[in-house]
């Protein structure tokens, strides 16, 4: 292949991943969805391509459709079973966060609803509110009528917007400052503290510090602040399964504030946050390493400020 054809594919390898990232939630199976399309690309005639942009868009978005309807995704991603693989700001597979539904599209929450669509209908809604494009044009990268591209998108929008829990807008320092309320309440043991800071429909989905063989799930304020209380309690045993002595950070996760368990360099745990009205809704924990992959080598690479709390 010649320079400039290299060229012209790694200048859109970044809108590329994140276009595949929101579609899949996975960034390892986005980077081998865009190395995908990077072979094809290669076998190409591309001299009979008229514009490289829409054509490799067609062709990851095809490619992650194919994923998602596999045998393979529908056994992993089945109800209760699959989380979305969370990425630290600043991340460039976050991609486009001009907008509301930009910034929307790629949190945990929405990617996480987005397992409810149909892959078409997925599609459809990541092409017109992640990047904008005109339904003429997801008609043409679907293979669909422009009627039903507009239906999809509103399906799409109208089932995300139904199931959608409505976040109080906080901003960074109030979400912050909650945050670290609810850190110190369960490292301290405070329960009653902990009771006060949730809402009273709080969810827990958890992996179950990476050995779940599904999802733990967890309502209600007692039983949420219960769970909570005995996952950060120091004990030796924790230690010896962590690998050593955790500290705890304060970090943007998707959008979303979140804590990170971090051991020596390494990010071993991720907990996200939803709030609405100044509590703590919805917590998504996340440990399995495979799922951390990402995050941690950015967490490495950006000299961490320092933590929250340490020597836990």
């Amino acid at each position: 292949m010649d320079h400039a054809a290299v060229e012209r594919f790694e200048a859109g390898r970044g809108r590329l991943a994140s276009l595949a990232y929101r579609l899949l939630g996975s960034a390892a199976d986005a980077e081998d969805a865009v190395q995908d399309a990077f072979l094809r690309w290669q076998a190409a005639d591309r001299d009979s391509i008229e514009v490289p942009e829409a054509w490799l868009t067609k062709v990851v978005t095809r490619l992650c459709l194919d994923r998602l309807r596999s045998a393979q995704a529908r056994h992993e991603r089945a109800a209760g079973d699959w989380l979305p693989e969370p990425l630290l700001e600043g991340d460039p597979m976050l991609g486009p966060a001009g907008t509301f539904e930009q910034r929307e599209s790629v949190s945990l929450a929405v990617l996480t609803l987005m397992e409810r669509l149909s892959p078409a209908e997925r599609a459809a809604y990541v092409l017109r509110e992640a990047f904008c494009y005109p339904h003429a044009e997801i008609a043409g990268i679907l293979d669909i009528t422009e009627s039903a591209s507009q239906q999809y998108v509103h399906r799409a929008r109208r089932r995300v917007a139904d199931e959608r829990r409505a976040g109080d807008g906080a901003d960074p320092a109030t979400a912050r400052r909650i945050v670290e309320e609810f850190l110190a309440a369960a490292t301290s043991g405070r329960t009653e503290r902990l009771v006060e800071l949730l809402t009273a429909d709080v969810t827990v989905l958890s992996d179950g510090a990476g050995l779940a063989r599904r999802l733990l799930r967890f309502t209600t304020r007692e039983r949420v602040a219960s769970y909570v209380r005995a996952g950060f309690k120091p004990t030796a045993a924790k230690r010896r399964l962590a690998g050593g002595s955790v500290a705890f950070h304060i970090a943007v996760i998707n959008g979303s504030p979140a804590v990170l368990a971090v051991v020596g360099e390494r990010v071993a745990g991720v907990v996200a946050f939803e709030l609405s009205d100044g509590r703590v809704a919805f917590l998504r924990g996340i440990a399995a390493p495979d799922r951390l992959a990402r995050l941690d080598g950015a967490w490495r690479r950006r000299g961490p400020d320092a933590p929250f709390i340490s020597g836990w």
